[in-house]
């Protein structure tokens, strides 16, 4: 029978909010470009109950959590965030890895429209590499900061931009790198134009108003692939 929602307190309340495995689920499916009808039919549950497992506080028993796990191809501890304080990629590598070069296209499409991505800048301390929330803009990377900040140090420089991201479940990912000269936007038209855009305040939070813009020159991805594993566009 389809997994039935194990309520708790307040678990019925209206606005009640999410839970942090209905947070992952949501945006593990996401990633996949799965709808919740898909989910539920590769778990064995109801498309209702991953509805109320993404937006409401649940606490599911361990055998749908492993069929769930296995639905979204992924593992249950990370579902669950017991790796949420480790660095990526902790894992083995997987069944002949294959390292693909990627175009640029493939790169920007990658890079999507916003996201966390790391700049590594030159400062008097030495070379730092910082995570900074960006968006995509016309072509360009912009990110946000304090003008006294490390990020701040960007500005009129050259610097290296990287997103990437790890596939621990499959010991597979990407990663895309841009290097190109950064510059401030200051004039009102421009700010505006990039507040609106914006997916979300920085994550750091503080008072970030400063805006950098870097239009890269350079733009590179690779791709590591794994036999059998999801992603592979020859099907093996």
């Amino acid at each position: 029978m389809p997994e039935q929602p194990q309520t708790g307190r307040g678990a019925s309340d209206p606005g009640h909010p999410k839970g942090d495995i209905g947070r992952r689920v949501a945006a593990r499916r996401q990633q996949l470009g799965l709808s919740r009808e898909d989910v539920a039919l590769r778990a064995g549950s109801a498309p209702g109950y991953i509805e109320y497992l993404e937006e409401k506080t649940a606490t599911p028993g361990m055998g749908f959590l492993l069929r769930l796990a296995d639905a979204l191809e992924t593992t249950v501890t990370t579902l669950t965030g017991g790796g949420a304080d480790l660095p990526p990629g902790i894992g083995r590598a997987g069944d002949h890895p294959e390292l693909v070069e990627l175009g640029r296209d493939q790169c920007w499409a990658l890079l999507g429209t916003h996201g966390v991505g790391r700049i590594a800048v030159t400062t008097t301390e030495g070379p730092a590499i910082l995570p900074v929330n960006y968006l995509v803009t016309e072509g360009e990377i912009a990110f946000r900061t304090s003008s006294d900040a490390l990020p701040a140090s960007a500005a009129d420089a050259e610097i290296a931009f990287e997103v990437d991201h790890i596939d621990d479940a499959f010991s597979q990912g990407w990663s895309v790198l841009a290097v190109g000269r950064a510059r401030t936007v200051t004039e009102p038209e421009g700010v505006a134009k990039l507040e609106g855009q914006a997916y979300s305040a920085p994550w750091a939070g503080g008072d970030s108003d400063l805006w950098i813009v870097v239009a890269p020159d350079r733009v590179t991805g690779r791709r590591i692939l794994v036999r059998g594993a999801p992603g592979r566009l020859d099907g093996r």
